[in-house]
């Protein structure tokens, strides 16, 4: 059961020529490699050791779902069970992680704004710079703010060869299959990586260009968050240079930008009405206003140091990184001056980043007892605002401070009992200046009230803990049970900005402590892997928001919540060439103390998934996906007969998509992807939920991607 991680182990301690991730990579095998991650605990572990549930995207996966879709939250909400659907946008605003906002990284290093989460944290990163993802599930504090639904870490790709160089181009193209028009772009994408003695490299590099996305009506999406005529380039470079056989540094450098350039106009639908938004080309004057919506850039630089054997059962990591991120928003109508000039505007979300971490384990052997102390410190400012384009305060500018310190404790106990206990102690400061709340305005004579707020700084202090069990009794049932904190501040911005308080210490910006318990099994016959979990969280200051019918602005509401549900994936090996995997969630939510279902910028429908691969020889492989989202009507119209806020009903809908490969050369690759192969017609969950204007967009309809790939 545990031969993955006691050969891991053994290579790391004993003293090996273990260097970075690729190292190991060439010493296990592809399968071992898939049983082995690091963000559970931010040091190499087994699965087989995690009392907790885990997702594991690997490579392959990866490069499967890119041939029909190029957006990371199409393959995640694929992919991971508990995950909310994708939303076929740029903004993952309500795919939330078993109802809660996940925190998305790059190696480790935050890429949300969790201090104003603008629901942008998913789309960081070109999945051809991705090697692999890993998706804990749960409340954590283990990386700090933020991670109240769990961590979904991209884990980037290291340089894989020995001696040469290596390398590949891939050049491909999208369309629309149902209204060709408009709709094809281009994509092209390299990477190259090798390694000279003691220094190793690689570097990828992705540039595309989209045509106009189309409904199976043959209709232009609408443009709030849409990749019609989005233009994508990233580009991602790290450097290694191995000291000796035990101490290593690793420099990386990550560039992204994904943004909107297009000259439609939108024609505005009714969700209550059945009526969608979708784009058209308009005069100058009716087109999409201000400047191109999206990431405009996001930086990454992180610098790490090794020394797998700093004493002789130690080593040590330690990390300095920063992040710099600007996303901008599209413009809204609402937004207006401080006097009685009603003009609207358009806001960006800026945030920097600088952290500095030390992390050490130690293992120490007792007999039949194996135990491993992960202990260390982290440092973070994290300075995050949301003006408007223009120069006017509608976020102010929040600079958290933050220092905590943390000990994990793995015990592995003849090698069939884990227990995991851990606590992390954090002292948070967050400083704001005195500032005016900006006028929003539903219309012209219909405002909001501005309000001068007096500034001053919070301080956060927070002790969270976590403690798990599993039993690896055989491979048919290995039973596992966890309970894990999170702190949260996360989205204070929210509240800052819909202040109605002239004070920073009258507004209800405490912390929220999450508490998730967890129990589930893993088994493993001998073609059939079954992973089942159920889980219940609670928070006594959950965010959601309330609509002020006077104003029409919704404002944030502290209030306790109560989230539970379950979660199932079989993953079948019908044959050596035939494998399936499937996937079955359901989560839901209340605010306890109104006793209220919460809506669907928590709560997502249920949602099933399929994926049946197959190769029936070393050349041609083929991928059928299929997606199932259910209904979820928890809530009842108001008087005037329509839903408010994200309460609208969901009807249930199903999408296939299918995906090829075929190597017709030794270096040569061509390949085919097919969206909704069907043709379906339909609004995605958060389509049908969302009343907010312009979210009323309908599905893609059917999208084919050719393309070629050149190895060397």
């Amino acid at each position: 059961m545990f031969k993955t991680s006691l050969s891991l182990i053994a290579l790391i301690v004993s003293g090996a020529s273990i260097a970075d991730e690729s190292t190991i990579q060439r010493n296990l095998n592809q399968t071992e490699m898939e049983h082995v991650i690091v963000s559970g605990s931010r040091v190499f572990e087994s699965i087989d050791e995690v009392p907790a549930s885990i997702t594991i995207i690997s490579q392959k996966q990866i490069e499967a779902h890119l041939k029909v879709n190029p957006e990371l939250q199409s393959l995640l909400a694929q992919m991971v069970p508990g995950l909310a659907p994708d939303t076929g946008s740029s903004s993952n605003s309500g795919q939330t992680l078993r109802g809660r906002a996940p925190l998305i990284m790059i190696d480790g290093v935050p890429q949300s704004t969790p201090l104003r989460n603008g629901s942008l944290g998913v789309k960081t990163l070109d999945p051809s710079a991705i090697g692999r993802i890993e998706v804990i599930k749960g409340a954590t504090s283990i990386y700090g703010n933020g991670a109240s639904g769990g961590i979904i870490n991209y884990i980037t790709k290291q340089a894989q060869s020995d001696g040469q160089t290596q390398g590949e181009i891939s050049l491909s193209s999208r369309f629309s299959a149902v209204k060709l028009e408009e709709s094809a772009g281009a994509r092209l994408s390299a990477a190259l990586n090798g390694r000279a003695d003691k220094f190793s490299y690689l570097v990828t590099a992705s540039y595309e260009e989209n045509g106009v996305q189309r409904d199976s009506q043959g209709d232009i999406l609408g443009l709030q968050y849409g990749l019609s005529d989005a233009v994508t380039q990233n580009y991602f470079t790290k450097l290694g240079y191995d000291f000796d056989d035990e101490k290593q540094l690793q420099f990386s450098y990550n560039y992204f930008s994904s943004q909107q350039k297009t000259d439609l106009g939108d024609v505005v639908g009714d969700m209550s009405l059945g009526e969608k938004t979708y784009a058209i080309h308009v005069p100058s004057e009716l087109q999409k206003q201000g400047k191109p919506q999206g990431p405009e850039g996001n930086e990454n630089i992180t610098l790490k140091y090794t020394d797998y054997a700093l004493l002789e059962n130690t080593q040590m990591t330690l990390d300095l990184y920063t992040q710099d991120i600007e996303n901008v928003f599209f413009f809204s109508p609402n937004l207006a001056n401080p006097d009685e000039n009603y003009q609207g505007g358009q806001s960006v979300i800026s945030s920097e980043k600088k952290g500095a971490r030390a992390t050490f384990n130690t293992q120490v052997d007792f007999d039949s007892v194996e135990a491993s102390f992960i202990y260390g410190i982290d440092a973070l400012n994290d300075v995050t605002a949301q003006p408007l384009v223009d120069g006017r305060v509608w976020v102010p500018e929040m600079d958290m401070k933050s220092v905590a310190g943390f000990l994990q404790t793995k015990w592995v106990i003849a090698n069939d009992l884990i227990i995991k206990a851990g606590v992390r102690k954090e002292n948070i400061d967050l400083r704001v200046d005195d500032y005016r709340t900006l006028k929003l305005c539903k219309t012209a004579t219909q405002c909001s009230v501005p309000i001068s707020v007096k500034g001053d700084t919070v301080d956060y202090n927070a002790t969270t803990y976590n403690v798990g069990i599993k039993y690896n009794l055989d491979e048919k049932f290995s039973p596992f049970l966890n309970y894990s904190q999170g702190s949260d501040i996360s989205d204070i911005g929210r509240l800052l900005r819909s202040a109605t308080v002239n004070d920073i210490g009258l507004i209800q910006t405490q912390a929220s402590i999450i508490d998730n318990y967890e129990i589930g099994f893993n088994s493993q016959f001998d073609a059939v892997r079954l992973e089942v979990a159920a889980y219940r969280s609670t928070s006594e200051l959950g965010t959601t928001n309330k609509f002020n019918e006077v104003t029409g602005v919704y404002e944030p509401v502290r209030a306790p919540q109560e989230i539970w549900g379950y979660e199932a994936l079989v993953d079948y090996t019908i044959n050596p060439s035939l494998k399936l995997l499937a996937t079955y969630s359901y989560v839901e939510g209340k605010n306890t103390e109104a006793d209220i279902y919460l809506g669907s910028k928590q709560i997502s429908p249920p949602k099933a998934t399929a994926n049946l691969n197959w190769q029936p020889t070393n050349t041609l492989s083929l991928t059928l996906s299929y997606l199932y989202v259910g209904d979820r009507k928890r809530f009842e119209p108001n008087d005037n007969g329509k839903y408010v806020g994200d309460q609208g009903p969901v009807d249930n809908y199903t999408v296939f998509n299918l995906s090829g490969q075929y190597q017709f050369a030794d270096n040569w690759k061509s390949f085919i992807g097919v969206e909704n192969l069907f043709n379906q017609d339909y609004f995605p969950a958060r389509a049908q939920s969302y009343t907010y204007g312009g979210y009323n967009i309908k599905g893609l309809g059917t999208t084919a991607t050719v393309g070629v790939t050149y190895q060397f």
